[in-house]
């Protein structure tokens, strides 16, 4: 079937998503730009705290199984939606049955007394600011610092992809490094 405006003898254009298949970059990186957007709202969605690592896994996938596209049965942007759909309630399901580890979050933050004001006083801030993380990220944060597990063993444990657990250590550090330099800052006289 020929596109209303087209050539019948000119031959159709290859979809978007066979391109996907093939592994050509550039049909990758248009994919993304194309339905970044229906991914990340469906995402926001089912998922608000972790759409971003949601939508990594989408991708990811809609990569590994672009071959199945069959325009005769779906348009592409449904392909999409499907896909994004099967993958975020598999994800609903998964964290659902994700067992509680028992003490990782009770882990106590200890400030000791010993250290100069300064530093008892930063310790104190790094301590509130660990608790105003997201549990799961404050969970990850507290068994890398607290029990010193690495990335590998902190996701055997948790049961979270690898990428998410350093996702977490990252950007949970990251957060409590900005609200402590905010604080620190506003606190030094100029």
């Amino acid at each position: 079937m020929t596109a209303p405006g087209r050539d019948p003898a000119s031959p159709e254009p290859t979809p978007l998503l066979w391109r996907v298949a093939r592994g050509e970059a550039a049909a990758f990186s248009e994919c993304v730009a194309r339905y970044g957007g229906l991914v990340w709202s469906l995402a926001r969605r089912f998922s608000p705290r972790e759409a971003e690592d949601a939508v990594q896994e989408i991708f990811l996938d809609l990569w590994k199984s672009a071959a199945r596209f069959d325009p005769a049965v779906a348009s592409d942007t449904t392909f999409v939606a499907m896909i994004a759909r099967r993958r975020l309630i598999d994800r609903r399901r998964r964290l659902g049955r994700r067992p509680d580890v028992p003490g990782v979050a009770t882990v106590p933050v200890v400030v000791s007394s010993d250290p100069g004001p300064e530093r008892g006083a930063e310790a104190s801030l790094a301590a509130r600011e660990v608790e105003k993380l997201a549990p799961e990220q404050r969970q990850v944060l507290l068994m890398a610092t607290c029990q010193g597990l690495s990335h590998d063993e902190i996701a055997q444990v948790t049961g979270l992809p690898l990428g998410t657990v350093k996702s977490h250590l990252r950007r949970g550090l990251l957060q409590i490094r900005a609200s402590l330099c905010g604080v620190l800052e506003e606190e030094e006289p100029t």
